[in-house]
């Protein structure tokens, strides 16, 4: 920009957008730092749909004050926010908002005002804030900016130099100020995310075009591979709302099916590519329908071609849910992702399923269209997943609904909690009680290592099984069964009950049914049930009560 002292709404617009644009080409990168090696890094997908509703919203705003754009940013990026990573990010643009509030620009002493406010309400919004996080980064390249700020002009360019230059040296050193990320080899993704949005902000205050069109953001060395694939689309999955579902067929001469779907694998999700040398049929998930199109035309003939919004599938879902919703005086809405969880959920009487879960959160958006849509003013949510919590607790102040949540953080805690449920019972009542219920169950989750790495005193490969207990691991072996078994260990299944194991689906029914049967005899005690869960990613979740 040639003007450095103050910068106008359009410019603020303008910014965020360069910004987001910055963030989409390391999102994945940033979604591998994560600190356990479990497939459900999410971070930088998160808060790119975080930045991207801001976006939306912000393009809607006829006001082109600096106050009105970074209002529609904050509104935009709580109604779209995912994940931990995307609430936090949200309560950053509110404090940005705030500190604009009724001016037209925003010069070097407003942009440090506004960096301070974001810093304190972030931390504000949580209940028990950690230090080594992205509340660290905020806050540090806050204080960087006002000790700049005082020996310059309201220059904001000079003040975002700091800024981002502090945000950079707080990332680095995220590792130090929390022990798990130091033993994992990894610097805070919420850290990172953060400064690469700063980042791409200052490229574009700058003037620096080229930068944000022909390189790649910074990412601090770890000891995790990073991708050097530049993301046309990410976090989704068949259940997530987000994008365009494209499918058609290609007929033509001596195709190759297994090619084609390699290539598209970079431009899209969920790929199924199907057929022979003269057919092809192709199932994607993309954020832009028009490159899939263009790149595969020249390859054949095009039929049966058939484009949908997923955001208009989804509504569409909610609303065959509608149909079938009982009469009830409080509803449930629980987050779920797989058939068989979804019918559990759905047979001990919630009103209405959220599609998401590990790799897939929905954002406040989805939780509260599931709210308005039940037949009742009293909602009790479910978020049944760690990273979904804070997401499900911005509902409330979007609604005119009475609204309680659970903060259900795995499956089996949200079907204890359904299980405690009264009908009979008011909305207070119930929520005591399934609140009680849910810190009753112990939770297993089984999975396989993305990479290896060490953690916690354990030494993990890349594709061992991985087991963790209420969220913490605590076991690894070549065989999810076994470890299934080590972590049941560590519970005293001699005084527990009721095992009730969820197979994902990559497991045979004959393998759980096994797995349960080695655990009967071993314990004959307990009462072990098997359940198909359908879950992506995770072999098993347990419930041990």
């Amino acid at each position: 920009m040639a003007e450095a002292k103050s910068i106008s709404g359009k410019d603020l617009r303008e910014m965020f957008t360069a910004a987001t644009g910055w963030l989409e080409k390391s999102a994945a990168d940033v979604d591998a730092l994560n600190v356990f090696p479990v497939p459900d890094g999410d971070t930088g997908t998160n808060m790119l749909l975080t930045m991207r509703s801001s976006i939306e919203e912000s393009y809607q705003m006829a006001n082109n004050s600096v106050s009105g754009v970074a209002q529609a940013i904050a509104r935009g990026a709580l109604i779209g926010a995912r994940g931990n990573s995307g609430v936090i990010l949200s309560q950053i643009w509110a404090g940005l908002a705030q500190g604009l509030d009724g001016k037209d620009t925003m010069n070097g002493a407003d942009l440090v005002e506004c960096l301070l406010l974001a810093s304190r309400t972030a931390y504000n919004g949580l209940s028990n804030p950690v230090e080594g996080t992205i509340l660290t980064v905020m806050r540090e390249a806050a204080e960087a900016a006002k000790s700049h700020a005082a020996d310059v002009s309201n220059d904001v360019i000079s003040v975002m130099e700091a800024t981002v230059e502090a945000a950079k040296e707080s990332v680095a050193n995220t590792p130090t100020l929390l022990p798990v990320l130091k033993e994992s080899g990894v610097v805070d993704a919420g850290g990172q995310g953060l400064y690469t949005i700063l980042e791409g902000a200052l490229h574009y205050l700058k003037g620096e075009t080229e930068q944000l069109k022909l390189r790649r953001p910074w990412m601090i060395a770890s000891s995790i591979p990073l991708t050097t694939k530049v993301p046309q689309m990410v976090g989704a999955e068949d259940e997530v709302p987000y994008g365009y579902c494209t499918n058609f067929v290609i007929k033509g001469a001596k195709l190759d099916p297994e090619k084609l779907r390699k290539r598209l694998e970079k431009k899209g999700l969920s790929v199924i590519v199907i057929g022979d040398e003269s057919a092809v049929r192709v199932h994607i998930h993309s954020l832009d329908p028009g490159d899939i199109m263009h790149y595969v035309n020249p390859l054949g003939t095009l039929h049966q071609i058939n484009i949908r919004n997923m955001d208009e599938q989804y509504r569409d879902f909610l609303e065959m849910q509608k149909e079938r919703m009982p009469e009830v005086d409080t509803a449930i809405v629980a987050v779920v992702v797989g058939d068989g969880l979804s019918q559990v959920f759905t047979s001990l009487g919630t009103t209405i399923i959220v599609p998401g879960g590990q790799t897939m959160n929905p954002s406040t958006k989805d939780l509260l269209q599931a709210v308005e849509a039940v037949p009742s003013e009293k909602v009790i949510i479910l978020p049944n997943n760690k990273n979904i919590v804070l997401t499900a607790e911005q509902v409330p102040s979007l609604t005119k609904k009475k609204i309680h949540v659970v903060p259900t953080r795995t499956i089996p805690q949200g079907v204890a909690a359904l299980l405690a449920f009264d009908y009979e019972a008011d909305l207070e009542t119930n929520t005591v009680s399934m609140y009680q219920a849910h810190l009753e169950v112990k939770s297993i989750e089984v999975t396989r290592a993305v990479r290896a790495t060490r953690l916690g005193g354990l030494d993990i490969k890349k594709n061992q099984a991985i087991g963790f207990l209420d969220g913490d691991l605590v076991a690894v072996g070549d065989k999810t069964d076994e470890v299934l078994n080590e972590v049941l260990e560590r519970v005293e299944p001699d005084k527990a009950e009721v095992v009730t194991i969820y197979y994902g689906a990559d497991t045979k029914s004959a393998e759980a049914e096994q797995t349960a049967a080695s655990i009967r005899e071993r314990y004959p005690q307990l009462q072990v049930e098997v359940v198909q869960g359908g879950q992506p990613h995770y072999n098993y979740i347990a419930s041990v009560e």
